[in-house]
């Protein structure tokens, strides 16, 4: 299997080693020490060599970092790990904080009179280290860039990852690498640009058609780059990872050089070059200024054509997402059939996961598939372990959210599933969640309104019964590429505006901590809104949905619902009808039809 089930979190080991740490601050001088989990590409998955914030603190979640004092060392996370982290630090050495509610420059002033903090450039964006000094203003604490500290007392550090590097056709992609390169320097030129910075691994395997190994769930490989205004671009990886079909690929306009030349290579640019504070590392930025390189801040070039999905591109994650509807309807389909109390949480995953591989076309699970019942369902992002699965047991809720990885897509798609019959808290909750999911799905609006303008409409519904859920609504997906990509996503945080060609999850829910959890999610492609009949404006974008899975009716409590919605759920069922059923046969062929029945 993809997924495993293996306890990750040492807790145990965490005091341990938080007093090595300790030790190191105070030989360098350093009242404190940042630990972010990032990596020099600024990832949201991490090589197990860079995954420095688990092996300190025993949290294993995508997000957060810690901010280690001689005297406290707080954990900060968001609304997904609020519950998580508590199960995973040893809270008598860790204390777990509440962020962004509670910014760490105003923490650390309320924990520290003086003295220096130390972090690694590397791991740190410029955009990062400006926030914080500007909260540290007027303080008599200073940062200072240094030596990894974590790195000196892991003695069983692991080596960084060599994954090969393998091609991404061109059919798929739309566009060749040569017309993607051409295209950017274009801009750069007029923008009297001599260069521009890449250091997201998904930027420079979407310019340059490939895709690797480096990472589990992200097909991306480890590497930086330089696109110049005339086209040519010089690509710094390790050698290991290129076969001659690679080679052959890039072509005579891609320099390939080792990844220690990066370094120096900065020092051969004139600039100006183009960075995107929000990405690069410090460390690059310090280095151009200390070889009076002129430098601009600007934003990575890949980004917003990245996210503009071409044609072929989103023909290509629409018979991805049709492929992998049809594995998880079979899968629904095994598990009605499954009574309360006989099967597990690890035995929902290894069918889903079973399922998915036996289409054939499986590369990856594009993240661990979460299967939280009952209590755990409160868990955003909750993953099952050995140690902590659970029998579904009659009355629990199943927040069921996974993906795979394909080569034509990437998908990513939740439900929430009965466990015998629920309650009726649950089911008004679950109507609630499905109202909200509704409206973004039927929602048009006027061009140039981001995310943070349509977050409202998915928590209406609940904020009118004084509910709400601490994540956003919806992110950008690549297309197999990573299952969280920017910059558009659907939350108040939201500030890109929505273009046609972006993909985005719309995936509102409600979680009672300690009791259950939902999600509803589909993902969804912002397209060209028809007139209206009777209309008399033009030019608005709507969203196109292109996961078809039953949504599950026993969790409907149908008298809440407007006509206008019931409408749109038997239309969508309709559709799961159409497009997944000629892939079904047999029991989930009778399923499906059951499944979508009119409300």
């Amino acid at each position: 299997m993809f997924q495993s089930f293996q306890d990750t979190a040492s807790p145990e080991q965490g005091p341990p080693r938080l007093a090595a740490l300790r030790e190191a601050m105070a030989a360098d001088g350093l009242a404190g020490f940042l630990v972010p989990r990032a990596d020099a590409h600024q990832g949201e998955y991490v090589a197990p060599c860079d995954d420095r914030l688990a092996w300190l603190t025993g949290f294993t979640g995508s997000a957060g970092f810690c901010v280690a004092l001689q005297d406290v060392a707080g954990v900060f996370v968001d609304g997904r790990y609020r519950a998580q982290v508590k199960t995973q630090v040893d809270t008598s050495h860790f204390t777990p904080v509440d962020w962004p509610e509670v910014k760490p420059a105003q923490w650390l002033k309320d924990n520290l009179d003086g003295g220096e903090i130390g972090f690694d450039a590397w791991l740190y964006t410029p955009e990062q280290i400006e926030t914080l000094e500007k909260g540290l203003a007027g303080s008599n604490i200073t940062l200072r860039p240094c030596a990894n500290l974590i790195d000196s007392i892991w003695p069983d550090r692991p080596a960084p990852p060599q994954g090969a590097i393998r091609i991404y056709p061109e059919e798929l992609a739309g566009e060749s690498h040569g017309e993607k390169r051409a295209r950017l320097a274009a801009d750069l030129k007029a923008a009297g640009q001599e260069a521009a910075m890449l250091t997201l691994p998904d930027s420079i395997a979407w310019l340059l058609n490939i895709r690797g190994s480096d990472i589990p769930r992200n097909p991306v490989p480890h590497a930086f780059a330089v696109l110049h205004d005339t086209g040519q671009l010089t690509l710094y990886v390790d050698a290991a990872k290129l076969d001659d079909e690679l080679r052959a690929h890039l072509g005579d306009d891609v320099l390939i050089r080792p990844a220690n030349a990066f370094g120096p290579g900065l020092n051969s640019l004139t600039g100006p070059v183009r960075l995107d504070k929000s990405s690069v590392p410090l460390w690059v930025a310090r280095q151009l200024e200390e070889a009076a390189v002129p430098l601009v801040w600007g934003d990575d070039p890949c980004i917003l054509p990245k996210a503009r999905k071409t044609e072929a591109e989103i023909a290509a994650t629409r018979t991805a997402h049709i492929r992998d509807g049809a594995a998880l309807c079979q899968f629904l389909a095994w598990y009605d059939d499954q009574p309360a109390g006989t099967i597990t949480e690890i035995d929902v995953v290894t069918r889903l996961e079973g399922e998915r591989r036996a289409t054939n076309e499986l590369l990856d699970i594009s993240f661990d598939t979460i299967a939280g019942s009952g209590p755990h369902g409160a868990l955003a992002h909750y993953r099952v372990t050995e140690k902590t699965n659970r029998t579904l047991q009659d009355g629990d809720l199943l927040v069921l959210d996974g993906g795979g990885q394909y080569l034509d897509g990437t998908t990513d798609i939740t439900r929430t599933l009965p466990v015998g019959k629920p309650g009726a808290d649950e089911r008004a909750a679950f109507t609630r969640v499905l109202q909200g999911m509704i409206a973004m799905s039927r929602v048009r609006w006027p061009k140039g309104l981001a995310g943070r303008d349509l977050d409202v409409l998915a928590r209406y519904p609940l904020w009118l019964a004084d509910q709400d859920y601490a994540h956003g609504t919806g992110h950008g997906v690549g297309v197999h590429l990573c299952v969280h990509e920017g910059p558009q996503r659907l939350s108040r945080a939201g500030e890109v505006p929505l273009e046609p060609g972006m993909i985005v999850s719309n995936e509102p829910g409600y979680y009672r901590e300690g009791a259950f959890g939902i999600r509803i999610e589909n993902l969804v492609v912002v397209t060209e809104a028809e007139r209206l009949p009777g209309g008399d404006q033009s030019g608005k974008l709507c969203f196109e949905t292109i996961s078809f899975v039953p949504i599950d009716r026993r969790l409907i409590e149908t008298a809440m619902l407007t006509e206008a919605e019931r409408a749109w759920l038997d239309t969508y069922h309709a559709e799961c009808r159409e497009k997944i059923g000629p892939r079904l046969t047999g029991a989930a062929r009778a399923w499906l039809e059951a499944a979508t029945a009119p409300l």
